[in-house]
């Protein structure tokens, strides 16, 4: 069937024009009052159009459009939030760099708004608090993804709580996306070789704000089905899809940049599945100026970023050989580089023929700098990659750390916001990165708060309830059953939430290993306790599934299920209630397997107390002035012995902590005590937890220094890039001649603080010079088993004298610690362009 298609877009009236451009950019998802012009256009075709805004304007009625725009109090409130909506495009910015240069930021997902659903989880939502925040700072970055025709799933239980997943497809043309277009109006497309086919991607852009996201999409008329469907579900299909996926966003993700006129200069890799990029740049280069393979990727090297947000070795993401055979080989001729050496750049042992290719390994060794989501994050990856650097001590592995925030103005509620902008005044808005404005919290009164709370706790009830008649009717349940929806939960009980996604170690069932100690929790009818339950397991996640089988069961069994509920279809707008009205919010992670974690932040912002494992980012924010902490962050090897030693200690918390807590109320019916940890949470976790203090480590970390990088690098047409790719080859060609033949010192048996050390080494270089190397002294105090040095030092060693090949290097240093002491030699590489020292294999030991 031959079908000619075109674009009609709503017709609105000259008053009404523009909700046409609010409605088009996601600055509306974290400004209520522009949210509210849609809803009061037309509620019920808010409702259809499943709370889009670019829906609803094609929904709603000409007669319904027509009556108000000659509605002068709509009219009145359009113009307030459209006259904002153009200061905040165009105000000044934390940011005022050149925006010449771009940092091009790639994520697999993206979770912006209920409108846009090309989001799964935790990742997703991340990335979207990212493009917002830049926006709000006015950074020079944009975002890559992939528009998913069908996005992730939407979540049904059946009558027996079993998870079943249905897949509806997006509309593009009535959602915020516009596809990009030349001059002519034909749409912008660019193409990827993928296994002797030519897949062909359109454009699309999402407007965040100040800030724009492109989207890649294979829906189209120039591939045939199969490549059509490279972008159909997000996270869908087998291992040749997701393999698909990411070379298309990876080497797509760029070339449409390209195509679009924008200039890379630093990449900013969200998890490894976008690290075909750096093979891409690497491409561009060496075609561009002639350059070799190495010298390409020392060029690009000290420009890529890279983010890990898995803290266990299944989590990232492999191909078998074969695979990359079909997809990559012909990589080889364009790189100019063997198939052993192409493979290498994603095996943790270059050497081992039967390792397959892991997309966090090749993004470790394209970037200059790596990071964990999360203090605690950042040593489990330093442990968990260090044989990407065999012999160089763990706390110096090249990956660091920045926790996760979030944005504030996004995931606080609508009443609690007000308040917070009532008592902080115009800066909370204005200046977002003026972390100090949350230490006006104490300038609320604990009557405010508590109120307000209050007020989100009926709401999130009232969402639940009709959740769950929803659920209870769709599944046949008898009139009986559907009045006991109806009045399910207590707007007024102590209320504790789990809501995320339902892995196996996430543990969602925790809290009933004991059903007696939960049931009196639950049933003690002078201080209720009631849980709410939401996420969900990945569809080929059988145990996962179980889980939440599991919590419908068990309330059911006991009759509680007026107390212990579970929400359908955990998504941004269940998020939203839940993270504003729940009490306490639950995570109950094995430690170390939570990386990071964001929704306890959101809801810490909101005055919600955590009650958590020791574990992501919970691990550093904790004190006992902000909430609980379930055990002190102990390892087990017994998971079961974990599980009932972890599950008694937050009952333990429950009864002679929380709920007492709670229910401490004064005269006035305040819980004070509570509303102060309220307050203290609030302050804290809104400083340290804020996507603006994320963002501002990322740049002052890592962006910066990148682009510096790039201006450098670029200033003289890649000259030192050059220079590092012929000493990489001289200094590869000549390591292992390298011999420290002899450490001498003047260290006495025993040494008085304060006293100096003289340490002299003999070291033959062979074919190499004095500038080629650093040598160090490694020194500090020495471990019992006399096997480490713990919390070293290092200070240089100079060149004093040489003959022929031996070189003499010295140093003095001052005894500065008691106890055992000890030190050895190091050699590293030294370059004037190098970021850091640590190469993988570049290090020799005394």
């Amino acid at each position: 069937m031959n079908i000619s298609t075109y674009t009609v877009k709503p017709k609105l009236p000259p008053p009404l024009k523009p909700l046409e451009e609010i409605a088009r950019n996601l600055w509306l998802s974290w400004n209520f009052d522009a949210i509210q012009l849609f809803i009061r256009l037309d509620y019920d075709a808010w409702l259809q159009a499943e709370q889009s805004p670019v829906r609803t304007l094609a929904i709603a009625s000409h007669d319904r459009l027509a009556r108000m725009s000659k509605d002068d109090s709509y009219l009145a409130a359009m113009k307030e939030v459209y006259e904002r909506f153009l200061k905040y495009k165009k105000g000044e910015t934390w940011y005022r760099g050149s925006k010449k240069e771009v940092i091009a930021y790639f994520s697999m997902e993206y979770g912006i708004d209920v409108s846009l659903p090309i989001y799964s989880g935790g990742l997703g939502i991340l990335s979207g608090d990212h493009m917002k925040t830049s926006s709000d700072m006015g950074l020079p970055l944009v975002g890559i993804g992939l528009l998913y025709r069908q996005g992730y799933f939407k979540q049904a239980l059946n009558a027996d709580g079993f998870q079943q997943e249905r897949y509806p497809e997006n509309d593009w043309y009535n959602m915020p996306v516009e596809r990009k277009t030349d001059r002519s109006g034909a749409a912008l497309k660019i193409s990827v070789e993928m296994a002797g086919s030519v897949v062909v991607a359109q454009i699309w852009e999402v407007k965040v704000g100040r800030a724009s996201l492109y989207l890649l999409d294979t829906n189209i008329d120039e591939n045939h089905g199969d490549l059509r469907n490279i972008t159909a579900s997000l996270y869908g299909g087998d291992k040749e899809t997701r393999i698909r996926q990411e070379i298309l966003l990876g080497v797509g993700g760029i070339r449409a940049l390209r195509l679009l006129g924008i200039n890379p200069a630093v990449t900013h890799m969200n998890e490894g599945h976008s690290a075909f990029l750096g093979l891409e740049r690497v491409r561009e280069v060496m075609q561009e100026r002639g350059f070799t393979f190495d010298e390409a990727k020392e060029a690009l090297w000290p420009t890529n970023i890279f983010t890990t947000h898995t803290p266990v070795p299944a989590g990232n993401e492999r191909f078998d050989i074969g695979l990359m055979e079909k997809y990559l080989r012909s990589w080889t001729d364009i790189l100019g580089i063997s198939w052993h050496d192409f493979l290498a750049l994603g095996r943790v042992n270059p050497n081992d023929d039967h390792e397959s290719f892991c997309m966090t390994v090749l993004a470790l060794k394209m970037s200059a700098y790596a990071n964990g989501v999360a203090r605690l994050h950042g040593v489990v990856s330093r442990d968990m990659w260090k044989g990407l650097w065999p012999g160089l001590p763990l706390e110096e592995v090249p990956i660091g750390h920045v926790t996760n925030g979030v944005h504030p103005r996004t995931w606080v509620s609508r009443g609690m916001l007000e308040l917070l902008d009532r008592y902080f005044g115009p800066r909370f808005e204005d200046k977002p990165t003026d972390l100090s404005i949350w230490n006006r919290m104490d300038r609320i009164s604990d009557e405010e708060l508590w109120r307000t709370h209050e007020r989100r706790r009926e709401r999130m009830v009232a969402f639940a309830r009709e959740r769950i008649k929803q659920y209870v009717i769709r599944t046949g349940a008898s009139e009986r059953q559907i009045q006991r929806a109806e009045d399910a939960l207590s707007p007024y009980a102590l209320t504790l939430a789990f809501a995320r996604r339902f892995a196996t170690y996430k543990r969602g069932n925790l809290l009933l290993r004991d059903p007696e100690r939960l049931l009196r929790l639950v049933r003690d009818n002078e201080r209720p306790v009631q849980l709410i339950f939401a996420g969900k397991a990945h569809p080929m996640d059988m145990p996962g599934k179980e889980l939440i089988r599991e919590i419908i069961h068990f309330a059911e069994k006991y009759d509680v299920t007026n107390r212990i509920v579970f929400i359908e279809n955990y998504d941004i707008t269940v998020a939203h209630y839940l993270t504003s009205g729940a009490d306490v919010w639950l995570n109950t992670p094995r430690r170390p397997l939570e990386a990071s974690g964001t929704s306890g932040m959101k809801a810490a912002m909101n005055g919600v107390l955590n009650c958590s494992i020791l574990d992501g980012w919970w691990d550093e924010a904790y004190t006992s002035e902000v909430g609980w902490a379930i055990g002190m962050g102990e390892h087990y090897e017994d998971t079961n012995l974990q599980d009932e030693v972890e599950s008694k200690a937050l009952y333990d918390l429950l009864e002679r902590d929380i709920v007492p807590l709670f229910y401490q109320r004064g005269r006035d019916g305040l819980p004070r005590e509570w509303i102060r940890r309220m307050k203290n949470s609030m302050r804290s976790i809104g400083q340290s937890m804020s996507c603006h203090r994320m963002l501002m480590d990322y740049y002052s970390q890592f962006y910066a220094p990148a682009l510096k990088n790039y201006r450098r690098l670029a200033k003289d047409s890649y000259a030192d890039a050059r220079s590092l790719a012929a000493y990489f080859a001289k200094l590869n060609a000549g390591w292992n001649g390298i011999r420290i033949v002899s450490v001498e010192s003047n260290a006495k048996p025993v040494m008085q603080r304060g006293d100096s050390l003289t340490v002299v080494a003999q070291i033959d270089l062979g074919s190499l010079s004095p500038n080629d190397l650093l040598v160090e002294l490694y020194h500090g105090t020495v471990s019992n088993q006399n096997t480490t040095i713990d919390h070293a030092r290092r200070s240089e060693m100079r060149e004093t004298s040489h003959e022929g090949t031996l070189f003499r290097y010295q140093v003095r240093v001052e005894c500065i610690d008691t106890g055992m002491q000890g030190h050895t030699v190091r050699i590293l590489p030294s370059h004037k362009s190098l970021v850091h020292p640590y190469r993988p294999g570049l290090i020799r030991w005394a």
